[in-house]
C-alpha cells in the first residue's frame, strides 16, 4: 500500500493592510521563510497565498491529519507574522489568536483548519478554496450543486465512479453536533439543514462506493469560541477532482453564481460571494462585497505543481458584473433587512446596550 499524502490548509488573519482590505507583502514573505526552514523535515512542500487580509497555508506531509507538529509550525508562523503586523502597525494585528499559547491543536484557537489525508493517485488535481469576509457556511450551496446536483454535475449521471453519489458530513455548529447523510436519497433531508448557513455547515464530503475523502472544508466560527465578535470567519474549502470526483469544470461552475452569503462590513451583512483572482481579492468596498478565490495544483509525490489562478478566466466576468450589481441593490437598504443580517445572527451590534438604555421604556400591548 502506497503511503498517504495529507493535505492541510491553516488560515489566519494576522493583520490587515489597509484596514481589513488586503495583506502586507512583508507577511507573505515572512510566513515562506519559517516554512521553508520546515521543508524536508517535516513538510513536503507548502505554498503561501492570501485571500483579502488572510494568511493562507498550504502544506504537503506525511504527519496525518490533526499532527502536533504540523499545527504548531502553522501556529508559531501565524505568531511570528504577528510580530511583523504589529511592526508595520498594521490593522487588527493577531486578531484571530485567540489564546496565549499553543495547545497542541489549532482547533478551537482561532484559525481556520481543512485537512484530508488520501493516497496519491497517478494524476491528484487539487482545489483550494478561500473566502474573505464571510463564514463557514458559505460552502454550503457550492458543495451541494458539486456533489449533489446532476444539473451542475453531469457526472452524477454519466460518470460510473461517481453515479452512487457522495456522503455528506453536517455539523451542527451550535450544538457541537455531526451526522452524516447520503445523497441522493436523503438529498431534502440534507437541504433542510444546509439551507441554513449559520447552524449547519458541510465539514467533510466522501464517495459512498469506497468511503474516500473527496472535500474537506473549514468549520471554525469566531465568535461561537470567542463569545463575541472578533472578525469573520472566512473559511477555506479543499476540493479533490478528476477521476472518481466531480471534474474541475463542475467544481468551479458554482460560483458562477454569486450566491448570497452572510459577512461583509462588520460581519453583520448578507451580500454577493464574488469570485475573483488572487490579485482582486483586496474588498474595500464597504469591506467588501465577500470574495473567493481558487488556487489549483496537481500533487505530484507530495509536491504542489502550481498554482494556477483559477478564477482568472474571462468565464467569470458575468458573475462578477452580476455580484457587483447585487451588491448596489443590497447596499441601498442600509441598516435595514435582508442587506443587514437578522438580529439574531448579528455578531457586531450595539443591541444589548439599547436594549438595557430602553427596557423601562417598553410597555405591554
Amino acid at each position: 500500500m502506497a503511503e498517504k499524502i495529507t493535505v492541510s490548509h491553516i488560515k489566519a488573519d494576522v493583520g490587515g493592510y489597509v484596514g481589513h482590505s488586503s495583506m502586507h507583502p512583508r507577511l507573505i514573505l515572512k510566513a515562506e521563510e519559517l516554512l521553508k526552514s520546515a521543508k524536508d523535515t517535516l513538510l513536503e512542500d507548502f505554498h503561501v497565498s492570501k485571500c483579502g487580509d488572510d494568511l493562507q497555508l498550504i502544506m504537503t506531509h506525511r504527519k496525518g491529519v490533526e499532527n502536533e507538529e504540523i499545527h504548531k509550525l502553522a501556529w508559531d508562523t501565524f505568531v511570528e507574522c504577528t510580530e511583523v503586523a504589529k511592526s508595520l502597525k498594521l490593522y487588527g494585528a493577531g486578531q484571530d489568536l485567540l489564546v496565549d499559547t499553543f495547545s497542541g491543536n489549532v482547533k478551537g484557537m482561532g484559525p481556520g483548519v481543512a485537512e484530508m489525508e488520501f493516497e496519491e493517485r497517478p494524476s491528484e488535481p487539487l482545489l483550494f478554496f478561500m473566502a474573505d469576509k464571510t463564514s463557514p457556511g458559505a460552502w454550503n450551496m457550492p458543495l451541494y450543486k458539486i456533489f449533489a446536483d446532476p444539473f451542475n454535475t453531469i457526472g452524477l449521471v454519466i460518470d460510473e465512479k461517481i453515479h452512487g453519489g457522495f456522503r455528506f458530513e453536517v455539523h451542527d455548529v451550535k450544538e457541537s453536533k455531526k451526522i452524516l447523510i447520503n445523497c441522493p436519497e436523503e438529498v431534502y433531508d440534507l437541504l433542510i439543514l444546509i439551507g441554513s448557513v449559520d447552524r449547519f455547515v458541510i465539514k467533510a464530503i466522501y464517495r459512498k462506493s469506497d468511503g474516500e475523502i473527496a472535500s474537506v472544508s473549514s468549520t471554525q466560527k469566531l465568535a461561537l469560541i470567542a463569545g463575541k465578535y472578533v472578525g469573520k470567519d472566512d473559511p477555506v474549502m479543499i476540493s479533490r477532482s478528476q477521476s472518481g470526483f466531480p471534474a474541475v469544470g463542475e467544481v468551479m461552475e458554482p460560483f458562477s453564481f454569486p450566491h448570497i452569503v452572510p459577512g461583509w462590513m462588520r460581519g453583520s451583512h448578507n451580500g454577493p460571494l464574488m469570485p475573483v483572482s488572487i490579485k482582486e481579492a483586496n474588498p474595500t468596498r464597504f469591506d467588501g462585497p465577500p470574495r473567493v478565490v481558487c488556487l489549483g495544483f496537481q500533487l505530484n509525490n507530495g509536491k504542489l505543481v502550481g498554482p494556477r489562478d483559477m478564477f482568472d478566466d474571462p468565464s467569470f466576468d458575468n458573475a462578477r458584473k452580476m455580484a457587483n450589481d447585487i451588491a448596489d441593490i443590497l447596499r441601498r437598504h442600509g441598516p435595514f433587512e435582508p442587506h443587514r443580517l437578522p438580529l439574531g445572527e448579528m455578531e457586531y451590534t450595539t443591541l444589548p446596550a439599547v436594549m438595557k438604555k430602553l427596557e423601562d421604556r417598553f410597555e405591554n400591548i
